[in-house]
């Protein structure tokens, strides 16, 4: 079973789905002028700034733009940041980073994309909270009820595997290999911590995912720089390194420029997420006066996720040197051995830590994301079956063997992406006209400021 499942992996994540992606990603920048690098500095501003725009307050949604990135980045920020950049580096070569960034920046005009189609067609249920997502615009916008059906259910089944079982699984054996408990005891503490936090719905889970993902990510991030800080000597030959392996690897380093380029695609596509269409139902949920202000928001994810959070991960690993001569097998220690090598003693703590926020907030916001599709197949009002078996699940994850899980988990991420990729290609005319419509307000907003400051 286990080899007829990594076989059809195979196939759903080999070169047609991975130059869908990046290939959509390359079309929507073209098609918003670049969008992702002119207004990557506003976008920034506009997520942390401390000042509200009072047209948002008064707008329909359930959270702020803050908590609604912070909801996203709860999922995206996973192990994938932390052993899913090793393993690109051990299958794909030092390499394999360059093609994950350069995914990534394509990316974000994805994830632009996504969360502009997400909040113009979001609707409100009978609760009057808001339900949005590649369901509704590929069913509102495309009229595909059919596409948005299958979207709808791999998302649902996505759910239980990478954002819940394996998520607890690792957590578990986190914390069963460092401190010995019993991982049938994590999966019981993390379903009641988890059940506690799905009882306040959306406007809970952006609460917790306010505080909890900025001290998580600043967490690792700060072992991370003292690093690269301490080392920085080091730093220029590691970047070079890494972007001469991508066009001309050699086999000391990691193999083909093939491979490079599909481990770093692939390994970045499951850190950010841009383009499976997980994240615009976070951002759907958003309260803001236009779909340009939240998609501006929602693109900066995957620049922190990917080009922040792994880079962090990838430097210390090439630094290190301890990728030579591992094999994949090596992936899970790999990160935390790097750590160690440059904070002995400390290091390999910052990557356990790591290891066991990051997955536990990826529980957190994938089970918003599976509730959304669950109620888009069942209906909003029976959401509460899909928190009592979700929450249960976690418990089971994180006592079993979950080989065959992981690879499920990636065949139905690759599954949601595909319908999701369909209707951001088709509907991209949609995404020109909102972000022209809103690139209009901006200026008008900038003039209004000038007028305020010269008077």
């Amino acid at each position: 079973m286990l080899n007829i499942i990594n076989a059809i992996n195979d196939i759903v994540w080999g070169p047609v789905t991975l130059t869908l992606i990046v290939g959509t990603g390359i079309f929507l920048t073209v098609r918003l002028g670049l969008l992702q690098f002119r207004q990557l500095p506003y976008a920034l501003k506009l997520t942390f700034s401390r000042s509200t725009n009072k047209k948002d307050e008064d707008s329909k949604g359930d959270i702020s733009h803050f908590q609604s990135l912070m909801t996203a980045m709860a999922a995206t920020l996973g192990i994938g940041n932390i052993t899913g950049v090793a393993s690109a580096i051990l299958a794909g070569g030092v390499g394999a980073i360059f093609w994950m960034w350069v995914a990534a920046l394509f990316g974000m005009a994805t994830k632009y994309g996504e969360a502009i189609l997400a909040v113009k067609y979001r609707v409100t249920n009978h609760k009057g909270e808001i339900s949005g997502g590649p369901m509704y615009y590929i069913e509102k916008g495309l009229g595909w009820k059919w596409l948005a059906v299958l979207f709808a259910l791999f998302g649902f089944l996505a759910s239980f595997g990478i954002g819940n079982m394996t998520q607890a699984n690792t957590v578990a054996g986190a914390l069963n290999s460092s401190f010995n408990i019993n991982p049938w005891v994590t999966g019981f503490v993390l379903m009641i911590l988890t059940g506690i936090v799905l009882l306040g719905g959306i406007k809970g889970i952006g609460r917790v995912s306010a505080v909890f993902v900025p001290f998580m990510a600043l967490f690792y991030l700060t072992g991370g720089f003292i690093i690269i800080l301490f080392n920085i000597t080091e730093v220029p030959a590691a970047i070079a390194l890494i972007v001469t392996e991508a066009f001309n690897p050699s086999a000391a380093a990691g193999g083909a420029i093939g491979m490079a380029i599909r481990y770093g695609v692939a390994r970045g596509v499951f850190s950010n997420e841009a383009g499976l269409g997980s994240a615009p139902i976070a951002a759907a949920a958003a309260k803001t006066d236009y779909p340009g202000r939240q998609a501006l928001v929602s693109m900066t994810g995957t620049f922190l996720d990917t080009i922040i959070v792994c880079s962090v991960t990838g430097l210390a690993i090439v630094m290190s040197g301890l990728y030579v001569g591992q094999d994949t097998g090596y992936s899970a220690s790999l990160t935390g051995a790097a750590f160690d090598y440059y904070l002995p003693g400390v290091g390999g703590w910052i990557v356990t830590f790591g290891i066991i926020f990051f997955a536990y907030s990826t529980i957190i916001g994938w089970s918003y994301y599976g509730e959304k599709c669950f109620g888009y197949l069942f209906g909003d009002q029976r959401v509460y079956i899909y928190r009592i078996i979700f929450v249960i699940v976690v418990m089971i994850g994180a006592g079993m063997k979950l080989d065959l899980v992981w690879g499920l988990a990636d065949i139905f991420n690759a599954l949601m992406a595909i319908p999701n990729l369909i209707a951001l290609l088709f509907l991209t005319g949609i995404i020109v006209k909102e972000t022209k419509r809103f690139q209009a307000v901006q200026k008008e907003e900038e003039r209004q400021k000038r007028e305020v400051k010269a008077s």
